[in-house]
């Protein structure tokens, strides 16, 4: 039966989810349950297109990216695919009307990723659209559930919201993107001579978008609110650590967030969304 299927590409996709990101998957358990296997499937989505690009070092890239991108338009025509993850990400772009404009542009980024190794302002804020913010855009057209004048008063603040979190990502992983994959992301940033001027002045962009991404958290449907807003408070908590380091550290390990400290931080997420102090 299909929807045996179907149940077994969604508990795949939360596998996915839960073995890659347990800050991310923390924050999905704090959802609505129906939007649960719908941001599984987004997450195991993008999870599988990311590890093409940044891991599998012995294949050919390229190749396995057009394959993925190739069989990604079938299932979301066909409506199935024989890969577990695209099948449950098919079933939600058809649910939720997903742009295939957002989809395009993720998959762009991840070419770039082959392609690019150094990044001007305009390649830079590409990479962020398709990297980051359509994936916020994809999670908000679930979160709306079809209601398109609260998507598009919601869009700049998600789009925001995405570019916060992968800015940070990059400050995190310098180490590991310019030593093992010999990138560099952030525009007119010398990464052999990363100087505190380079990392204030990204930091003074992070906050901007963190203020702004904060405004549509405010917004959200109830039910996603407290998810999206956990994801929040995880990452500024992480920028705020990026932000005490000093440049060169950065450049020598990731900072991360312990695991202790992201249950404290979850539960007094819970207490002022319950007490409507966020």
């Amino acid at each position: 039966m299909k929807k045996t299927f179907d149940n077994i590409s969604l508990r795949t996709s939360k596998i996915t989810t839960r073995a890659y990101s347990t800050s991310f998957s923390m924050g999905i358990r704090f959802f609505n349950k129906k939007y649960h296997d719908p941001v599984y499937a987004i997450y195991g989505f993008v999870r599988f297109a990311d590890e093409i690009v940044d891991t599998f070092h012995d294949y050919d890239k390229k190749r396995l990216l057009d394959d993925f991108k190739m069989d990604t338009y079938a299932a979301i025509r066909d409506g199935i695919s024989l890969n577990p993850i695209l099948n449950s990400f098919q079933q939600v772009v058809n649910a939720y009307n997903i742009d295939h404009e957002l989809i395009d542009q993720f998959l762009y980024s991840m070419e770039m990723d082959l392609h690019h190794h150094e990044y001007d302002r305009g390649k830079f804020e590409e990479y962020i659209l398709g990297s980051a913010e359509v994936v916020g855009l994809m999670c908000l057209k679930v979160f709306v559930e079809g209601d398109k004048k609260k998507y598009e008063m919601l869009k700049p603040a998600a789009m925001k919201l995405g570019a916060a979190f992968q800015k940070i990502n990059f400050l995190r992983d310098l180490k590991a993107d310019h030593q093992k994959l010999g990138r560099s992301y952030f525009p007119n940033v010398d990464l052999s001579n990363f100087t505190q001027e380079d990392k204030e002045r990204i930091e003074r962009e992070i906050e901007a978008d963190f203020r702004d991404g904060l405004k549509g958290i405010r917004k959200l449907p109830k039910g996603a609110r407290l998810g999206v807003y956990i994801a929040y408070v995880y990452f500024f908590q992480l920028f705020k650590k990026i932000r005490e380091t000093h440049p060169k550290r950065l450049m020598k390990e990731r900072i991360r967030v312990p695991n202790s400290a992201k249950y404290s931080l979850l539960l007094s997420s819970y207490f002022r969304h319950r007490m409507n102090l966020l």
